[in-house]
């Protein structure tokens, strides 16, 4: 596993270490390597995401549609509110 893994391939691999758990037989040393390998693929997904989620922000925009820019020229933002009340499940997310 790289720091420079894409969340894509981390969260491809977590799903492919998932199906070898749940469809073979695996002995416990084998078991304990995959739980140990998802575990930081666990961790270095979460960093991405957290470190995506400060990324993001929303451009404001004025009633026409225009971006509004600072006096520098440059976009004006605020800060990205996420809406806690629509959270999608992983199937839904997957879909």
């Amino acid at each position: 596993m790289s720091k420079n893994q894409s969340f894509e391939d981390a969260y491809s691999k977590l799903e492919e270490i998932l199906e070898k758990m749940t469809k073979s037989d695996v002995s416990l040393d084998t078991a304990l390597a995959y739980y140990d390998e998802a575990d930081k693929l666990i961790a270095l997904c979460s960093k991405k995401l957290s470190e995506a989620e400060t990324k993001i922000q929303i451009l404001t925009k004025n009633r026409e549609g225009s971006i509004l820019l600072d006096a520098e020229s440059q976009p004006l933002t605020k800060d990205f509110a996420p809406n806690t009340d629509q959270v999608l499940t992983r199937d839904e997310h997957l879909n």
